[in-house]
Parts: structure tokens; C-alpha cells; sequence
């Protein structure tokens, strides 16, 4: 298996720069990953797929303005940071953008705290040290960060967080949950439809392809996830009583297999906090996932892996295809697919 045989050809004008409007407008691809079929309907019409006592897992991580603006003391160059990782308190791991962030250089965030370089990670990583908790800046000062591939400006930055955003700690958003409204939410509910929480905060590595000739030669980034108690009651009584699990994201995918890692015989999960580095590879025996809702994913990324070791890598592949020739969105702020 070659990182290779994950690859293939949009055009760049399928690469979504805006949300629709509503949310839940957006197109829906249904895979049956069994027989390979395809139909096509609206996200709003998500009903028609789902069955009373079906469980929906939603990861409620909230997408921090991490992007701050800055300039060097005493020359005045400016500089961009993007914080990335909480390390201790007032320490960050960070990407730069600028000449010169060496350690020992020190900065002022604007309209912020100041800080200084105390390690050069890889590449444009660093290690910051601010002189108060950047934290509390954040609502005033920060930005929210969108990936390099969407240029548009963002006129209203909760449409990059899900309705349901409750936990902030994101350098990204868990983007399939982005076409849920509460109305949608409510309506299934009304019809037996159940509702679970975990919390993954997305790193940006999520979305890096992959750069290795092999696969499984990549280092798996490493991402902090939440499955509570009473996550892990419901996954496991809904099984027990015949209901499908299903994830919304790669994300809750993630979060959910790490869980059925630690579980008791006879249930599929355990409750779970700390990180995961889990890598899921065609190969991979899901334990916990029985259908999940997700985006189009970039070449060559992890997340194209993960959802070609559930469906099968030509199915998948042939999908995409299908998406492309029917001029589906893709990427963050496009269209969802249903792999049942």
C-alpha cells in the first residue's frame, strides 16, 4: 500500500470558499459500503438514512482564534502566530510566520500580551512563553484560523464552529458536524434519533498529506479526546439493543475506536481522556463504528485513509469520482457523504 494509491485529481473551482446557506442545504452522497452504491440527496433529508434508536455521536470541540498578530521587539517586523498546543501554562507550540523567530527573539501580540522564542521545533514550529495568559486575549484579539485552501474571507466566524461547539481547544474545525442546524438536530430527535458527545480538539496536522512513499511510515499526530461515562453507557446500550453508532467526523471516528480499545468484554467502549495516536489504515478492524457522516478529503491525507479503511480504498476512490463528475463541493466547507 502506497501513500500513492490515495491520490487523485480535483479541480480547483470543487474546492468550497463559502458555507451554504442554510447549513443543512448542502449535498449528501449516501455510499453503501457493502455493495457500493451511490444516491444522492440533501443533507436536510439525513432522516431518510437513519433509523429510531440509531445513536449520532457529535464531537462538541470548539475552534479557538488561534491566529494572532504580532510584531518583534525592538525592530517592529510583524510577525503571524498560530497557537497549536497548550503545553503549560503560558507555553505554546506555535507555527510562525515571519524572518528571524529564533529563540530568544521576543514579540508583543497585538492588542496582547508580549512573549519570547524559547525553542525552534520543526520546521516553522516554535515553542513560545508568553507573559500572561494569551488565553484570555483570545475573544479580542485572536482569529479564527481557516485552512490555506479557502481564500474567501469568512463573513461570520461561527459558521466555521458547529451549533453544537461547546469545549474550545481546536486549531480546526470538525467540519462534517458544520451542516447540522438545531432544527435539523430537533427534527431527528422527534423521531427516535439519539444523541451522544465527545470532544476531540482538532490539530492542524489533521490535514496535512501525507508525505511518505508508505503510509505507515507517516507519524500519526497526536490529538487530546474526551468519551465521558455516560458517552460510553449510551454507545454501549445502544448496541446492545440493536441501534447503529454513528459518527459524525473522522474525528468522533477517532475518539470513538480509541475508546473500544480500552473496553470490557461484552461492551464496545470505555470512557476515555488523554491523547490518542491512533492511525487508522485500510486493514484496521473498526470496533466501535457502525456508519459515519463526513466530508471530502484532501489527497493523500490521513483522513482519505481513514474513510478508504471503512469503505474500502476503490470505493472510495469511485465515489469521489462520481462526486467530481456531479460537481459536488469538497473540502472544508463542502459537501457531506453518508457511508452506511
Amino acid at each position: 500500500m502506497k501513500t500513492l494509491d490515495f491520490d487523485y485529481e480535483l479541480p480547483e473551482e470543487l474546492i468550497a470558499q463559502v458555507p451554504v446557506e442554510p447549513r443543512d442545504a448542502s449535498r449528501l452522497l449516501v455510499l453503501d459500503r457493502q455493495e457500493g452504491g451511490i444516491r444522492h440527496n440533501h443533507f436536510y433529508n439525513l432522516a431518510h438514512y437513519l433509523r429510531p434508536g440509531d445513536l449520532l455521536v457529535l464531537n462538541e470541540t470548539r475552534v479557538i482564534p488561534a491566529r494572532l498578530y504580532a510584531r518583534k521587539l525592538p525592530t517592529g517586523g510583524q510577525v503571524e502566530i498560530l497557537l497549536l498546543k497548550r503545553k503549560t501554562d503560558g507555553t505554546w507550540e506555535v507555527l510562525v510566520g515571519g524572518k528571524g523567530m529564533r529563540p530568544g527573539v521576543q514579540f508583543e501580540v497585538e492588542s496582547g500580551p508580549g512573549g519570547r522564542v524559547v525553542l525552534q521545533l520543526s520546521g516553522a514550529r516554535r515553542l513560545v512563553e508568553f507573559t500572561e495568559p494569551v488565553e484570555d486575549y483570545l475573544p479580542a484579539v485572536g482569529h479564527v484560523p481557516l485552512p490555506p485552501y479557502i481564500r474567501a474571507s469568512l463573513q461570520d466566524p461561527e459558521r466555521y464552529q458547529t451549533v453544537y461547539a461547546r469545549h474550545s481547544g481546536s486549531a480546526a474545525a470538525p467540519t462534517a458536524g458544520l451542516h447540522f442546524t438545531p432544527r435539523l438536530i430537533e427534527s431527528l430527535k422527534n423521531i427516535g434519533i439519539r444523541f451522544a458527545a465527545v470532544t476531540l480538539h482538532v490539530g492542524l496536522d489533521t490535514f496535512a498529506p501525507v508525505t511518505e512513499a508508505l503510509p505507515r511510515d507517516h507519524k500519526i499526530h497526536t490529538e487530546w479526546c474526551q468519551l465521558s461515562p455516560s458517552t460510553a453507557e449510551a454507545v454501549n446500550r445502544t448496541h446492545l439493543r440493536g441501534g447503529r453508532i454513528i459518527a459524525v467526523g473522522t474525528t468522533s471516528v477517532r475518539t470513538l475506536e480509541s475508546a473500544a480499545g480500552n473496553a470490557r468484554s461484552g461492551d464496545l467502549v470505555a470512557a476515555i481522556e488523554g491523547p490518542t495516536d491512533l492511525f487508522i489504515l485500510p486493514g484496521y478492524e473498526f470496533r466501535a463504528v457502525d456508519a459515519m457522516i463526513t466530508n471530502f478529503h484532501l489527497p493523500k491525507s490521513t483522513l482519505i485513509m481513514l474513510v478508504s479503511a471503512f469503505a474500502g480504498r476503490e470505493v472510495i476512490l469511485n465515489a469521489y469520482q462520481t462526486a467530481i463528475q456531479r460537481h459536488y463541493r469538497f473540502y472544508s466547507f463542502g459537501d457531506a457523504m453518508l457511508i452506511l
